[in-house]
């Protein structure tokens, strides 16, 4: 065999779910994507004082809905391909010095993901969608809640997108540099209650966050840099 067919014979890697559960898992984002878009509008319309009055469940929702995105992706994907949860996550924490250095990466995925964010909005003036700024938390229940949620939000999106979408697409194309930026692009649209400007932002979060999970083979950094984002980015605003 010469060395130019070689290329050629290099195997497929192996895909973590079915193509048609994946084909329905897309459709669902895409869907949200058109609902989010008349959730926008509706917010427009919306009092603060009546978005507040609903915020609670729609915290309990969102948890709901994560967890319940994940039993599919299990269950419905992963368990037909043979490919455990433990698999998809990657990484593995043996020491203090394992835990460590997931948690320092974390934090400087963080800091760096402000320093971008920062610079979005000086070069653009582009802050946080007005539509959700009257969902963010207020008191000790709501923020107590709120950790919740971006602890899911934390766990789950990035097993899905960064884990999931990402293996499956690299999987599918053989480019792990496509199914960075599908996994991005999706996962910026799966964002659209937030407004265009903040599904550009977001995919480009996502893009980040893939390449860490791509570099790192371990989605564990990435899912604490990503609950961290969203608990800062509710408690304290930053």
């Amino acid at each position: 065999m010469n060395e130019g067919s070689r290329g050629l014979d290099t195997p497929r890697p192996r895909t973590v779910a079915p193509g048609w559960h994946t084909v329905v898992l897309v459709a669902l984002f895409v869907t949200l994507a058109f609902g989010g878009a008349l959730f926008q509008q509706r917010a427009r319309t919306i009092s603060p004082v009546a978005a507040r009055s609903s915020v609670i469940p729609i915290y309990l929702a969102l948890v709901l809905s994560e967890w319940g995105l994940v039993l599919f992706v299990v269950r419905g994907g992963l368990r037909r391909n043979n490919v455990t949860t433990r698999e998809l996550i990657g990484g593995r924490w043996t020491s203090r010095r394992d835990v460590g250095v997931d948690v320092a990466l974390g934090l400087g995925m963080w800091a760096f993901w402000k320093l971008i964010g920062t610079a979005w909005d000086r070069a653009l003036g582009e802050g946080q969608a007005a539509s959700i700024d009257s969902y963010l938390p207020q008191g000790i229940l709501e923020g107590g809640l709120w950790i919740g949620v971006s602890l899911t939000a934390g766990f789950c999106e990035e097993l899905v997108f960064r884990g999931y979408f990402q293996r499956q697409f690299q999987a599918w194309t053989r480019s792990p540099w496509i199914a960075l930026v599908l996994q991005a692009a999706l996962f910026g649209i799966s964002h659209g209650y937030q407004g265009a400007a903040a599904c550009t932002r977001i995919a480009m979060y996502g893009a980040l966050f893939g390449l860490l999970a791509h570099w790192r083979k371990s989605l564990r950094p990435g899912m604490l840099a990503h609950a961290m984002t969203d608990i800062l980015g509710g408690i304290l605003r930053v």
